[in-house]
């Protein structure tokens, strides 16, 4: 089925003909100027669609296309706004800081460099536009940085209260790894997760006979979390664990889920001091005030912006 989807989706892609490509070639807005086309944002769409598991061609699922599609443009909307803007304040992206970011995906992926190249080739992708894609990304962390960062303020008051409310919670997460299992979509998930619940299976067992997740073979380790990369749903879901803990079944990706968060080697829960635990509490209360601060730079950005949707 995921196979066929697939293959609908990319065939969606494809230049079947003049009125095809004209419909392709149309535009789906411009912003300051510059043109996203028809073609563009389908191609941003494809991997989005397929974790919906959406059929372009279905009309039955045209609304829910839309949505999708309507979306993606907004992200490359904002993408472009970004890039305009670094390049007026003079901000960009090393190749080096790019090739650090690749190392770091093959190396929590255990894959060498031919084996990276060929799983990309498998999802219909390609090194040069991964390089894109993490460039974007990181161009918005510095411009967040720079224009949202400085302007978040976190006090010595609030975190003091944070870690009364909360210090029972607070656990040494160095060096903590996260498993992560998701379920074949032929298993009952339900059933297997309540047996790692009672203990009768554990997540390493579960995960290397019933996930489709990389590294299943290493009972779904995905190696060291990096707490200041994750986003704020992985975020607020994994502070609330404490070393050991595996969470309850949720949605991913349209497939059902659970985390393990787990120290290898073994390892007590050590509970951090408030000096200790100043960074960590730091960085929780800062997120949310970032992402409120980063909406309200956008709406400034586009308030700035000709922008012209013709989806």
């Amino acid at each position: 089925m995921k196979k066929t989807l697939v293959l609908l989706l990319v065939a969606w892609l494809a230049v079947a003909g003049a009125a095809r490509a004209a419909q392709l070639n149309k535009v789906a807005a411009v912003v300051n100027g510059q043109v996203i086309t028809m073609f563009d944002l389908q191609k941003n769409a494809l991997p989005d669609l397929a974790r919906a598991r959406l059929n372009p061609n279905d009309p039955k699922q045209a609304k829910a296309v839309d949505a999708v599609l309507r979306k993606v443009l907004d992200m490359m909307v904002m993408d472009i706004l970004i890039a305009q803007e670094a390049k007026r304040l003079k901000v960009s992206v090393a190749p080096s800081e790019v090739d650090n970011e690749l190392t770091k995906i093959m190396q929590a992926n255990r894959l060498t460099k031919e084996q990276f190249e060929q799983q990309l080739a498998r999802q219909k992708s390609s090194v040069a536009e991964l390089r894109g894609t993490i460039e974007r990304g990181l161009l918005r962390q510095k411009i967040m940085g720079m224009e949202v960062g400085r302007k978040v303020v976190v006090t010595p008051e609030e975190i003091k209260a944070y870690y009364e409310a909360h210090k029972d919670t607070m656990y040494n997460r160095t060096g903590l790894h996260m498993g992560l299992l998701v379920y074949a979509p032929n298993v009952n998930a339900a059933a297997i997760a309540a047996q790692i619940r009672s203990g009768a299976l554990s997540f390493e067992e579960a995960a290397g006979k019933y996930s489709i997740a990389p590294n299943k073979d290493k009972g779904g380790d995905m190696g060291v979390v990096e707490w200041e990369r994750l986003n704020p749903e992985w975020e607020a879901r994994l502070t609330k664990m404490k070393p050991g803990d595996v969470t309850e079944l949720f949605d991913l990706q349209g497939r059902k889920a659970q985390v393990h968060l787990f120290r290898p080697g073994g390892g007590g829960a050590e509970l951090l001091t408030f000096e200790q635990a100043k960074p960590q509490i730091d960085a929780i209360l800062r997120q949310p005030k970032a992402m409120e601060r980063f909406e309200e730079y956008s709406t400034q950005l586009r308030s700035r912006a000709v922008i012209d949707i013709r989806l």
